[in-house]
C-alpha cells in the first residue's frame, strides 16, 4: 500500500523503534523507583528524552511534561487552566478550526459555565490579529490557537498572536497545539511567547501513545500552577501522575532528536514532493481547486477539491492500494467543519481530499497514485 495520510499518523522511523526496544525487554525498570540500576537507567533514559524534546522546541528541559498524546495535553491545559484560574475569569478564546480535542474540551467547559468564543478564520484558515484583538476581554483567561491545521495545512502566525496577547493582556494564558508542525516547521519557544504547547510523537515518525506538554516557567523559575488532569503520585512534578511509559518516552525523545537534526532536509524533501504532486494534479485535473494558504502552510499537506467527484466513493475504490483521507481521522463520518469554516459549500466539501506526505514516499509512487486517481474519477464521471 502507498501511504498518503501522514497527518493521521506517520510510519515509525527505524531508528526510533531501535532505540525503544531495550526498554521493552531488558531495561524494564520503573523510573520512580529508587537506587537500583534498572530504575536509575530508566530515569536517565526519560531525562535524556526530555532533553531532546526541549532541544527541538528551544526551551528548558524542566518545562517538558510527558503525557499520553496531544489530545491529553490539550485537555490538560484547557481544563487545568480554566479550573485553577476560574476566579479570575470564565472566558476562553479558540478558533472554529481547532482539533476536536480542543473543540470538545471547550464544549465541556461551556457545560460547566465557562463562555467560549470561537473565532472565525479567513478564506485560507488563518486567525487574523484584528479578530483576536476585538475578542479579548478583561475576564478572558485563556487563548488556544493551533499552530498549523491538520486538514488544510494552513499555518497561523502564532508568534504575532501570542506576542500581542502577552504584551497587551499579560493576565491571559496562550496555548497552541503544535502537533502537526513539529519536524516540518521551526518552533523556537525562546522567541515565541506561548505559555503552553501540545505535541504528539506519532506525527513525527515516533510511536503512538506518547505526547508532551510544554509549560513555560514564570519569573524566578517558578512553575506555572495548573490543575492536573490526573491525580496520584508525584510523577512529572505533580502535573501528570502515573507510571511513566519509558519505552514510548524514549521513542518520542529519539523522534525529536531526529526531527531537530533533519529539519531543513525534511522540510526541503517534503516541499519538493509537494511541488511535484501539485504539478501532476494540475495536469490531470484542470478544474482542480486547492484549499488552504498557498505559501504559509505545513510542507506536504495538500487539500484539494475536484468538482463532481465524490471523495468517499474514490477513497473506498482505492482503499486496497492507497491510504488517503477526506480530512481529520478524529472526524470520521462527519463533513469537514474546517472546509466549512473557510467557505466551501456542502457539495465542495464532498468533492475534497486530503493528501499528507511523508519522508519515505517517492515521485514514482506519487505519479502512480495520480494516474489511478485520474482513472477512477473518469470512471465515476461516465
Amino acid at each position: 500500500m502507498i501511504y498518503l495520510d501522514s497527518s493521521a499518523t506517520t510510519p515509525i522511523d527505524p531508528e526510533v523503534s531501535k532505540a525503544m526496544w531495550p526498554y521493552l525487554t531488558e531495561e524494564y525498570g520503573n523510573p520512580s523507583s529508587k537506587y537500583y540500576t534498572l530504575a536509575e537507567n530508566a530515569k536517565k533514559a526519560v531525562e535524556e528524552a526530555r532533553e531532546h524534546v526541549a532541544s527541538l522546541l528551544s526551551c528548558q528541559q524542566n518545562e517538558i511534561i510527558f503525557t499520553s498524546c496531544a489530545t491529553e495535553s490539550n485537555n490538560f491545559v484547557l481544563k487545568g487552566v480554566t479550573h485553577y484560574y476560574k476566579n479570575q475569569g470564565k472566558h476562553i478564546i479558540t478558533s472554529k478550526i481547532e482539533h476536536k480535542s480542543v473543540l470538545e474540551a471547550c464544549k465541556f467547559l461551556e457545560s460547566e459555565g465557562f463562555e467560549v468564543t470561537y473565532l472565525d478564520v479567513d478564506q485560507y484558515g488563518q486567525v487574523q490579529l484584528e479578530t483576536l484583538k476585538k475578542t479579548i476581554r478583561d475576564d478572558t483567561i485563556l487563548v488556544s490557537i493551533m499552530w498549523g491545521n491538520n486538514e488544510i495545512g494552513t499555518l497561523n502566525n502564532i508568534e504575532q498572536l501570542a506576542r500581542y496577547t502577552k504584551e497587551h493582556h499579560p493576565h491571559v494564558f496562550f496555548h497552541t497545539d503544535a502537533t502537526q508542525v513539529l519536524g516540518k516547521v521551526e518552533v523556537d519557544l525562546s522567541k515565541v511567547p506561548v505559555d503552553f504547547l501540545s505535541l504528539s510523537a506519532h506525527k513525527m515518525y515516533g510511536p503512538k501513545g506518547i505526547g508532551a506538554c510544554f509549560i513555560r516557567k514564570r519569573e524566578l523559575g517558578l512553575r506555572t500552577k495548573i490543575t492536573p488532569l490526573l491525580h496520584g503520585g508525584s510523577q512529572e512534578d505533580g502535573y501528570r501522575s502515573g507510571t511513566l511509559s519509558v519505552h514510548n518516552i524514549v521513542g518520542l525523545g529519539k523522534a525529536a532528536q531526529i526531527a531537530r537534526a533533519t529539519l531543513k532536509e525534511h522540510r526541503s524533501r517534503l516541499l519538493e514532493l509537494e511541488s511535484h504532486f501539485v504539478s501532476m494534479l494540475k495536469k490531470s485535473f484542470p478544474n482542480i481547486k486547492f484549499n488552504g494558504h498557498p505559501d504559509q502552510k505545513i510542507p506536504g499537506v495538500i487539500n484539494f477539491t475536484i468538482p463532481g467527484i465524490h471523495n468517499e466513493l474514490v477513497i473506498r475504490s482505492l482503499k486496497d492500494k492507497f491510504a488517503i483521507s477526506t480530512g481529520s481521522a478524529c472526524s470520521i463520518n462527519e463533513p469537514s467543519y474546517v472546509l466549512d469554516a473557510v467557505g466551501l459549500n456542502e457539495m465542495q466539501i464532498k468533492n475534497s481530499f486530503r493528501i499528507s506526505l511523508h519522508k519515505y514516499i517517492n515521485k514514482n509512487e506519487i505519479e502512480y497514485f495520480i494516474e489511478n486517481l485520474r482513472r477512477e474519477t473518469e470512471r465515476l464521471l461516465i
